[in-house]
C-alpha cells in the first residue's frame, strides 16, 4: 500500500485509487495526495521482560549484554527452571530500535507473510521468533508453493530463539550452519529458486541431558551414560563453533529467588544505554556490529594489545580452538572492550571472550562429572 511504500527514504509516494487519477495528475489536471506516514498503532509487540526481574545469574546477564552489544549468537545450557527462557526473552529489550532500512525489510517480510497486526502497516519492533522444536524444515527454513518465508527469515533483523535446541530436526540444525554464515537462505525447488534475507541473532537453550537434571544438584538424573552421549551428539561441532557465546546457567539458591527485586539490579533500560553506546562505536568504526565483521576488517580494527594476542595464541594451543573459533573469540573480545568503553582489546577483554569459547563449557554439561554448584550471591 502507499503508506507502506512511504517508508522508503527519498521517495515521493502518492496514492491513486484509479488509473484515471494517475493520468489526471500527469496532465496537471489534478494532484494526487501524498501518502501519509504509516501508523504504528497496533504494531508494537509484547514488551520484553525487564532484566532486573532475573534473580542472580550475573554471568549470564553479562553475556546477554555482550550478545546484544555485538550481535553475537548465544547458547544457554542449564537445568529446567534456571532462567534460560527468561534471559532469552530479555534480549529484545536490550537491542537498539530498528533503523529505517531494517524497518522496511521487516515490514516487507512480515507484510508478505500476513503477520502485521490489524491496522498496522509498518513493523515497529525487532522480531522475536520462538518456534517449537517440532517445527518442520519447511516451517523453519521456508518453502511451499508459492514460497513462504520460514522462521529464519521472519526473525530477520531480530532474535531467533530456539529452546530445547538438541530436539530440533537434524536437517534444521545442519541448515542453520550455512544460514548463520551467509545471513540469508536460498530456496531451490522444482518450480522456483529464490533467496530470502535471514540476518537474525540466534539465542539457543538446552538442558544438560534428556531429563534435564544432570549435574543440577536439585534432583537425581534419570539418564544413563548412553542417553547423555546421544543427546550431546545432536549438536554438531561445526554448529557449536558458529555460536559465539556458550554460557552455563546454574541453578539459583532459593534464598536469592525468594528475595524481592533489588533496587540496585540493572534494568533493561540501563543495559540498553550501554549497548547503544557500544553499537555507536561499532557503527562509527566499521558501519556494522562486530559479529558481522569480515576477517580482513576484524584484523584491521580489533586493536589488540600484545598481551591479549599472546593470550589468544595460548588458548588456541591449549584448548584446541579452530581458526573460526579464534576469530569469533576476537570479535567477542572487541565487543567486550566496546561495552566497557575501552579503545583497545586488552587481556581482560580477551580472557572474558575466551571464557565463552571454551569448547568444554557446554560439552561438560553433558558428561557425568561433578554436579554444577548453585549460584549464590557474593
Amino acid at each position: 500500500c502507499a503508506a507502506e511504500a512511504s517508508l522508503a527514504d527519498g521517495v515521493d509516494v502518492r496514492a491513486a485509487s484509479a488509473l484515471g487519477a494517475v493520468v489526471a495528475h500527469l496532465l496537471g489536471a489534478a494532484t494526487l495526495p501524498r501518502a501519509c506516514a504509516p501508523s504504528d498503532d497496533g504494531a508494537e509487540g509484547a514488551p520484553s521482560p525487564c532484566l532486573s526481574t532475573v534473580r542472580g545469574q550475573a554471568a549470564a546477564k553479562r553475556a546477554l549484554a555482550v550478545a546484544a552489544a555485538g550481535g553475537h549468537g548465544l547458547l544457554l545450557c542449564g537445568p529446567p527452571g534456571a532462567g534460560k527462557t527468561l534471559l532469552a526473552r530479555c534480549l529484545p529489550g536490550l537491542l537498539p530500535p530498528l533503523s529505517p532500512s531494517e524497518r522496511v525489510d521487516v515490514t516487507r517480510i512480515h507484510g508478505a507473510a500476513g503477520l502485521l497486526r490489524p491496522g498496522a502497516v509498518a513493523a515497529r519492533t525487532r522480531p522475536f521468533r520462538a518456534p517449537h522444536h517440532t517445527a518442520s524444515p519447511a516451517g523453519m527454513l521456508g518453502g511451499g508453493n508459492p514460497p513462504r518465508a520460514g522462521e529464519v527469515s521472519l526473525a530477520h533483523c531480530g532474535v531467533l530463539f530456539l529452546d530445547e535446541l538438541p530436539e530440533f530436526d537434524r536437517r534444521v540444525l545442519e541448515a542453520l550452519r550455512e544460514v548463520m554464515e551467509e545471513r540469508r537462505i536460498r530456496l531451490a525447488r522444482a518450480r522456483y529458486r529464490c533467496e530470502l534475507p535471514a540476518d537474525f541473532q540466534l539465542v539457543a537453550a538446552c538442558n544438560p541431558c534428556p531429563c534435564g537434571w544432570h549435574g543440577s544438584g536439585q534432583r537425581d538424573c534419570r539418564c544413563d551414560d548412553g542417553a547423555i552421549a546421544r543427546y550431546a551428539r545432536r549438536l554438531s561441532g561445526p554448529l557449536l563453533d558458529r555460536i559465539d557465546l556458550h554460557v552455563r546457567v546454574r541453578p539459583v539458591a532459593w534464598r536469592d529467588l525468594a528475595a524481592s527485586c533489588s533496587d540496585e539490579a540493572e534494568t533493561s533500560g540501563e543495559a540498553r544505554e550501554r549497548v547503544a553506546r557500544a553499537r555507536d562505536v561499532q557503527e562509527r568504526r566499521a558501519g556494522r556490529p562486530n559479529a558481522a565483521l569480515d576477517d580482513a576488517s576484524l584484523e584491521r580494527l580489533a586493536q589488540t594489545t600484545d598481551e591479549a594476542r599472546a593470550l589468544l595464541g595460548r588458548a588456541v594451543e591449549r584448548l584446541g580452538l579452530s581458526a573460526r573459533a579464534a576469530r569469533r573469540a576476537l570479535r567477542v573480545a572487541r565487543t567486550c572492550g566496546d561495552l566497557d568503553g575501552r579503545e583497545v582489546v586488552d587481556a581482560a577483554a580477551m580472557a572474558e571472550a575466551l571464557s565463552y569459547r571454551d569448547p568444554g563449557a557446554i560439552e561438560a554439561a553433558f558428561e557425568r562429572a561433578t554436579p554444577m554448584p548453585r549460584e549464590r550471591p557474593p
